[in-house]
């Protein structure tokens, strides 16, 4: 089959959709890998790398595009609907549910789209989704500190404290993978924690977990209002598979936090659980809002390609060369594939987002 891996075109997106580890097993699989040229630059690979492992550069995107296969890690942007062929295989993250005009053209242009983070085990576990959670988790904590501080817009303070100086106060709205992540770096820094949740024996993991290092506290509004107005760096780690995340934290909370506090919400890309944000880019990340310093970069690890890429094609790989080998019959032999599948043949496929998107269905 034939592999395209196009340069990602999101503002500072940096990631690659292959690495050339990657591209090296589906050429020893017998297929041909077509990798626009720069595309892994940012990541930290060369085009001599990806000729190395077997691939053959191709100078523009369309080249990248015209394709069977088509790898990326971000959706698709407006300039690039023109590439979407019928019956393409289109295999990256998509969030169709905050996109409608993304989803409208899919369905028009009549592509296999298949999305990583729909992509779902027998257990419920969303194993694409995953690696680059773990990574925007540990982020948000690493950028928040640093937009607290003065010269940033923040409050100027410091997240661990000092002897004699209370530490900063960290809110991580949902306890999972993200806001795990999250926990585990603020407590790492010394910063006060707190996580509130609505899954009850998610709460009685994370104190297996994290013991009377973090107060575990229940999801519900007037917990969530008092824990959002006495943050100092709020996490909004909200995932409803599939849809829109749902707003927590609407503008009358925001309007209670100090002056200089920091939002960031990882769930942006889903929509948000902050009522007050909206998204931003890794060139212009951050606005205030309520006097409040918010943070919607969608794609946050992107600011780590060289990591951020290996531990995404941990992931992604063997699925890649599921569809390689076997094209759309993938789905039919692994459910766990089919579970990601978005739209195909011009139809809406995904039961959540024919929901979210009744007219289309």
């Amino acid at each position: 089959m034939e592999i395209g891996v196009p340069k990602e075109t999101k503002d500072r997106e940096f990631r690659v959709g292959l690495s050339p580890s990657s591209v090296r097993v589906l050429a020893d699989n017998g297929h041909s890998v077509f990798v626009e040229t720069h595309a892994g630059v940012g990541a930290g690979f060369t085009d001599e790398d990806y000729q190395q492992a077997g691939a053959k550069i191709v100078s523009t995107a369309k080249a990248a595009w015209n394709r069977d296969l088509v790898v990326k890690v971000k959706e698709p942007l407006s300039p690039e609907y023109q590439f979407l062929q019928p019956g393409q295989l289109l295999f990256t993250y998509l969030h169709l549910a905050a996109d409608r005009k993304l989803t409208e053209t899919a369905i028009e242009r009549g592509v296999c789209a298949i999305a990583y983070e729909t992509v779902e085990l027998p257990d419920g576990r969303l194993p694409l989704l995953t690696p680059m959670s773990v990574i925007a988790g540990r982020l948000s904590i690493q950028i928040g500190a640093r937009f607290l501080e003065r010269q940033q817009g923040g409050r100027g303070v410091l997240l661990g404290g000092v002897p004699g100086v209370k530490p900063g106060h960290v809110v991580v709205l949902g306890g999972g993978v993200v806001g795990t992540e999250a926990a585990r770096m603020a407590v790492g820094m010394g910063a006060r924690v707190q996580i509130l949740d609505i899954n009850v024996d998610r709460l009685a993991y994370l104190e297996s977990l994290f013991g009377s290092r973090v107060e575990l506290l229940y999801s519900e509004s007037l917990q969530i209002e008092a824990a959002v107005s006495d943050a100092d760096l709020l996490i909004g780690a909200v995932l409803v598979p599939g849809r829109r995340a749902p707003i927590l934290v609407p503008r009358s909370f925001v309007g209670q936090m100090r002056p200089g506090s920091v939002i960031i919400d990882v769930a942006v890309d889903q929509g948000g659980c902050v009522e007050t944000l909206h998204p931003t880019s890794h060139s212009n990340p951050t606005y205030l809002e309520e006097e409040v310093v918010h943070y919607g970069v969608p794609n946050m690890p992107g600011a780590v390609p060289w990591t951020a890429t290996q531990a995404l094609n941990n992931s992604t790989l063997p699925y890649v060369v599921e569809l390689a080998n076997s094209g759309v019959k993938a789905l039919e032999k692994d459910g766990r594939l089919a579970k990601g599948l978005n739209v195909h043949q011009h139809q809406l496929i995904h039961p959540v987002l024919q929901e979210v998107f009744p007219d289309m269905s």
